[in-house]
């Protein structure tokens, strides 16, 4: 294979994490130690494990939110190193949505849009598409305080699909759900990401909202994999 052959292979495979480890202090052993997994391009891959076992950490370094101790991330053959956080094109998505209160659903989906200057007439395009993917067909204008809690977790999906990142990560975004809900958003999230052929990487304790997500699960415990 050839210089060029090689970087084509590697830009298809997505994301490499290779053996990172991350340690909150010095006095303390590593949060994560280790780690190594990649995820191809269109694939969606669950983390698994006990509170506390490093999940989060791992998707924080991924990121670019903790500073690794050792290791490296990659996407697309390309060393993430030194990359800031909000130009590493990867969309978060957390467990209580982190929507803003003060604004309507629409301008709520459209705000990565809006930071990113995408013209108001596309902006309008892209958010209507988005509440129809999402099962929310003209909510636009509704108060987020008006919502559920399920609705508003369809919302900041929503918005974190509206950039169309390179890669979705999502940190146990059902946990504050009840069983019912939560199985049937577990659907529909699986559902939208095949749809929009979206790269993802999902953090969970519930193996069973995992395997209803996930093409592949990797579990973890104490800072390693399994």
């Amino acid at each position: 294979m050839n210089a060029h052959e090689d970087r084509a292979a590697a830009s298809s495979r997505g994301l490499s994490v290779r053996d990172i480890t991350v340690r909150y202090s010095r006095e303390l052993p590593p949060a994560v130690r280790s780690v190594s997994f990649r995820v191809a391009r269109g694939e969606v891959v669950a983390l698994t494990g006990p509170s506390g076992c490093g999940k989060s950490t791992v998707l924080r370094a991924i990121a670019g939110l903790e500073p690794l101790e050792s290791g490296s991330v990659s996407w697309g053959g390309d060393d993430l190193a030194g990359v800031s956080p909000h130009k590493r094109g990867f969309g978060l998505m957390f467990q209580d949505g982190q929507l803003f209160a003060h604004m309507s659903v629409a301008k709520n989906v459209a705000y990565g849009l809006a930071a990113g200057r995408v013209p108001k007439p596309e902006r309008a395009t892209q958010v209507t598409r988005l509440l129809e993917l999402v099962g929310l067909p003209g909510y636009g204008s509704r108060s987020i305080m008006e919502l559920s809690g399920g609705e508003r977790q369809r919302v900041a999906l929503a918005r974190s699909l509206a950039p169309t990142p390179k890669m979705l990560m999502l940190d146990e975004p059902l946990s504050a759900l009840d069983r019912a809900l939560r199985d049937r958003l577990a659907a529909d999230l699986a559902r939208m990401l095949r749809e929009t052929g979206t790269t993802a990487i999902l953090v969970t304790h519930d193996s069973r909202e995992a395997e209803a997500i996930a093409d592949r699960v990797i579990a973890m415990r104490e800072g390693a994999l399994v």
